[in-house]
Formats: C-alpha cells, sequence, structure tokens
C-alpha cells in the first residue's frame, strides 16, 4: 500500500510527489539503460524509444521480483542532455500511473574517456 503525499504549503510538482510513504516487501532495482533481452542498443539517438525500452525493462525486473511498476516509490533519471526532459516525461507518464512516485533527474555525459 502507498500513500502519495504533497504537503501543505509545499509547491506544486511537474509529474512527482513529494513523498510516498509503503508498507511491504522492498524491491531495489539498479540502473536500467536502453538495451534489448540481447544487448542491443535501442532507439539510437531517440529518446523516446530508449525511455520505452529502460521501462520495460524496469517492468520485467520488477515482475521478476514479484512487483510492478505501480509498487515502485522512487525514480532517479540520468539523461544525457536535459533537452530530453519533456520526451522522457511523455513515456514515462505511459509507464507510470497518476499518482506518480517522488523523483529526479539530472544529466549524466557518461563516464570519463567515452564519447558521447
Amino acid at each position: 500500500m502507498q500513500h502519495h503525499v504533497r504537503p501543505e504549503g509545499s509547491p506544486p510538482t511537474n509529474g512527482y510527489s513529494h513523498a510516498v510513504s509503503f508498507a511491504g516487501p522492498m524491491v531495489m532495482v539498479s540502473g536500467q539503460v536502453p538495451l534489448d533481452a540481447e544487448g542491443r542498443l535501442v532507439g539510437y539517438d531517440n529518446c523516446e524509444e530508449q525511455t520505452r525500452q529502460v521501462f520495460r525493462n524496469l517492468e520485467n525486473a520488477l515482475a521478476a521480483a514479484g512487483s510492478t511498476m505501480g509498487d515502485v516509490v522512487k525514480l532517479t533519471v540520468f539523461l544525457t542532455t536535459m533537452a530530453d526532459l519533456d520526451a522522457f516525461r511523455s513515456v514515462r507518464d505511459e509507464f507510470v500511473d497518476r499518482e506518480r512516485p517522488p523523483a529526479g533527474a539530472g544529466q549524466w555525459a557518461g563516464p570519463p574517456g567515452v564519447p558521447g
């Protein structure tokens, strides 16, 4: 069971909750990338296709642990450019219910020495 919170006096949000409380087993999922089951990159240079693959991978990992996207209590997102934030959000909304978990997003350029 989850309870999403927007505390009184908190600013409005853009697609996330300020806090969420939950009870039950906890499942930790590692960071996901836009690779398919054979390890091939999906959606080269296409944020929407890559985001859909990441969420498919999340759903698969959660299902293997007996969970669903509806049980997620926190999302942390790294994009290679913040210009993709709106595209990410539109795809995220295909996979995450209206009561969205708390979330954070930031830009990640990749490991040192690896071309972008």
